[in-house]
């Protein structure tokens, strides 16, 4: 099917009204910038990289990512944090879950746009993890209050948490586990909570049928599973390594 039929297509393109809503599967592989990083077709990599930094970091933040550097885990990028951020200020979010806590980038964005009283619960498989994430969030100002770090396996405490109570979820953990966070996500999720999935393009791989590694298949699959479910309401926001979101509507 032609993407632009569908109304999810980025580029420009002249349809009529659609009758219906169609939802398709992902279109082809975008083009790439100089830094290796995806760009929207046609786009200069100069004008990506603007777009990508264009709510720019402040020093606890680029301190942080000095921080990560020593660590696997890659932290979501500037454009996909201004965007996390985004999400958390919109609905005025109060309890929040994240996947993969990291060296606390991610959770410094959510917790800058969420309700000031608002609680950030994140879970990671590292205790070394959090006790940077501690770091950060205290050089951010936030009192310790506002964030509840929980070391472990995340699906185990993901089945703990409390049904229904979360406005937000944002998952960043094992891509193996991705539809199995979907899952959690909509046990855990309000009605209008949102959930985001980070690493939504992995580097290129989804878009690109050949590439069948465990951890493509599970990102590729989750994608599938939010666009063809009618309880969520999606949009691939194309920042950074591709951010999924997705309106729990039922």
């Amino acid at each position: 099917m032609n993407a632009c039929a569908t109304g999810r297509s980025l580029g420009v393109c002249e349809v009529p009204p659609p009758t219906s809503l169609v939802r398709t599967h992902l279109p082809a592989a975008p083009a790439r910038a100089e830094t290796g990083r995806p760009i929207i077709a046609g786009m200069k990599p100069a004008t990506w990289a603007y777009s990508e930094n264009y709510v720019a970091e402040d020093q606890v933040l680029t301190d942080a990512r000095a921080r990560a550097k020593d660590f696997p885990a890659v932290p979501i990028g500037p454009g996909g944090g201004a965007a996390l951020r985004f999400l958390a200020a919109a609905i005025g979010a109060k309890a929040v879950v994240e996947i993969g806590t990291g060296c606390g980038i991610s959770g410094t964005w959510l917790l800058r746009g969420m309700s000031p009283t608002g609680v950030l619960t994140s879970v990671d498989v590292e205790a070394e993890h959090q006790r940077i994430a501690r770091q950060t969030f205290t050089a951010a100002g936030f009192p310790t209050q506002r964030t509840r770090l929980i070391t472990g396996s995340a699906l185990d405490v993901l089945s703990r948490l409390t049904e229904g109570h979360y406005d937000l979820m944002l998952c960043d953990g094992d891509k193996r586990e991705y539809p199995e966070y979907l899952a959690m996500a909509a046990r855990l999720l309000r009605i209008g909570g949102i959930v985001a999935i980070d690493n939504a393009l992995w580097h290129d791989k989804v878009a690109d049928p050949s590439v069948r590694d465990a951890e493509t298949i599970a990102v590729r699959e989750v994608n599938k599973q939010v666009l063809e479910d009618e309880d969520w309401t999606p949009v691939m926001l194309p920042v950074g390594d591709g951010l999924l979101c997705a309106v729990k509507t039922a």
